[in-house]
């Protein structure tokens, strides 16, 4: 059986956010408003998404 796996879109900037957050973004492979990656579904993955929530929106595929 295959990995669940998540598309992730940037949809905001980072700008005047936490330093963290940007560094959030790049680690998931995002950096620019309307980028698109798929990344596994795991709990590692997940807590990124959920520290950046306001900044993305994640779809299922």
């Amino acid at each position: 059986m295959a990995d669940k796996t998540l598309r992730v879109t940037q949809v905001k900037s980072p700008i005047a956010k936490n330093r963290d957050q940007l560094q959030t973004l790049k680690a998931l492979g995002l950096g620019k408003i309307g980028r698109s990656v798929d990344q596994v579904d795991n709990p590692a993955v997940r807590g990124m998404i959920f520290k950046v929530k306001h900044l993305v929106e994640v779809e299922e595929l």
